[in-house]
């Protein structure tokens, strides 16, 4: 690589840090290793590059020499076609968390416990239920332990026999020796199929598998202040564990209804109340439907058409929280679109009253008229 840029193929700065310089590395050996890469000499070539490049930068000396001459050989000759892998120690550590010990893949125990599936279940609820809270009993279908055989697989009065070719681990370890070194693999025992372990007379009722499809009735206590898109986990409530492992969760995905009169806004409810012209002019009592139950409202004197305002704690509660958020009503003010004879002439009195014209509501304008009161 004489004449070549170490820091441009690693792919960072000249003044990039050890752990930076490692883990760029890491992230091009990933990419180009040979065994990913089987057959693919570029692949091969740009593997050869990113080696020779770590083997320098890592090396605080050899990193000196090259930032100062160019080449971190002492002579001179750099690494020109260098293919030669022995001195590749940091492999090794740079891998260990990919692929295990000694530059091979992980060789962690695959056929420990395992924690059971999660399972999903929608509930749809009133918009009352999701206010004040609600029991509900659902109905799930999920894998338990089975019956007959207590988990084990194995028909009654046997019981299963550890796999002799992986030792019970359910992986075998593959070594292949290439001109990069030494590189273990591990892959699924095709005689146990990785579980560990050989069934000669399976469970009649599970076929072999210790499991078994049964439906459960749970009871779950919903919260007062649910809405649409909140979740509640039930733990160990989901499909069985592997291997004595915990078994899964439950999740409830909350569905609330829409209401007809109240609409949510966070814990906030907000209502429209429609008044008549009058009652808004010379203000009113009126009755004001809340999640509670009516309650009674003064309405001033004087209201304007979209005036809103507030009820004091008579929204949605909190959910694990306290208190509750508040009831927000629009007044609308109702402008009738028709008036028989006798609205009109108590209108044009009050029109009068008010210092307004009324020289529009002449006979020869009625069509005038007629458009300005509805006719």
């Amino acid at each position: 690589m004489a004449n070549k840029d170490y820091y441009e193929t690693l792919g960072i700065e000249r003044d990039a840090g050890e752990e930076e310089i490692k883990k760029a590395f890491k992230k091009g050996a990933l990419k180009y290793h040979p065994d990913r890469n089987p057959g693919n000499k570029e692949a091969e070539d740009k593997f050869k590059e990113m080696n020779e490049a770590y083997q320098v930068l890592s090396n605080s000396e050899k990193r000196s020499r090259y930032d100062q001459y160019g080449t971190a050989d002492a002579g001179g000759a750099g690494f020109e076609g260098s293919s030669d892998f022995s001195g590749f120690g940091g492999f090794g550590d740079i891998f260990g968390d990919i692929f295990g010990g000694g530059g091979g893949f992980s060789q962690r125990n695959q056929n420990g416990p395992r924690k059971g599936a999660d399972l999903e279940y929608n509930l749809s609820l009133h918009f009352e239920e999701s206010v004040f809270g609600v029991e509900k009993e659902i109905s799930i279908t999920r894998n338990e332990k089975c019956g007959e055989c207590g988990g084990s697989g194995a028909k009654a009065g046997t019981t299963p026999k550890t796999c002799d070719k992986c030792g019970g681990n359910g992986q075998i370890k593959v070594q292949r020796n290439t001109a990069f070194g030494s590189f273990a693999s591990m892959s699924t025992c095709d005689k146990c199929g990785g579980k560990g372990h050989i069934i000669a007379e399976p469970c009649k009722n599970c076929h072999g598998s210790g499991k078994e499809r049964k439906n459960r009735k749970i009871k779950i206590n919903v919260p007062g202040g649910v809405d649409t898109g909140n979740v509640m986990p039930l733990r160990g409530q989901g499909e069985q564990g592997e291997k004595g492992g915990p078994a899964g969760d439950l999740y409830i995905n909350i569905r609330v209804a829409p209401h007809k009169t109240f609409k949510r806004n966070g814990n906030d409810i907000h209502i429209e109340s429609h008044i008549s012209f009058g009652y808004a002019s010379m203000g009113t009592e009126i009755k004001v439907a809340t999640v509670d139950g009516d309650v009674k409202y003064k309405v001033p004197g004087g209201t304007q058409s979209g005036t809103v305002f507030r009820l004091k704690g008579k929204g949605i509660p909190r959910v694990n929280g306290h208190g509750r958020g508040d009831q927000y009503v629009k007044v609308i003010v109702d402008i009738p679109k028709s008036l028989n004879d006798k609205q009109k002439d108590a209108l044009k009195v009050f029109m009068e009253a008010s210092g307004e014209s009324i020289a529009c509501f002449d006979e020869s304008k009625k069509s005038f008229v007629d458009k300005i009161l509805g006719k």
